[in-house]
């Protein structure tokens, strides 16, 4: 009897599982039109504006229909951060990296308090022109 126990087990610890066959399948999930918003301007007496396209890194293809679901909460956070950022911060490469990481901060958090998990793995500004 111990030795057909034994025998099991080995042969269900030989056998792989369905998490180990299926790996997560990333997907990128974009919007359509570009995003395009006013930024404060240095001088306080003009609007400067900001076109971006922005694609999000999904974990899992699973959680495309979360995302669409979810899409006015994220272009609302998308508009309201970049909406509030200085000139000098839109204008330099290492503000335009701060301002990623933050989206994808508030991005990840929203998901997370919504959704139950964070979903997204990355932003990317595929386009990003600003005057």
């Amino acid at each position: 009897m111990i030795k057909s126990l034994l025998l099991s087990l080995l042969l269900l610890a030989a056998l792989p599982t369905q998490a180990q066959e299926q790996p997560k399948e990333i997907v990128y999930y974009g919007f359509d039109p570009d995003i395009v918003t006013n930024y404060i301007s240095g001088n306080r007496r003009s609007l400067g504006y900001i076109r971006i396209t922005v694609e999000l890194m999904i974990e899992d293809k699973s959680f495309l229909t979360a995302v669409e679901h979810h899409e006015p909460l994220i272009l609302d956070i998308i508009y309201g951060t970049i909406s509030k950022q200085p000139e000098d911060k839109i204008k330099s490469l290492t503000g335009r990296e701060e301002i990623r990481l933050a989206l994808l901060d508030k991005l990840q958090q929203a998901m997370k308090k919504e959704a139950g998990a964070t979903i997204i793995r990355d932003l990317l500004f595929t386009k990003y022109l600003y005057q």
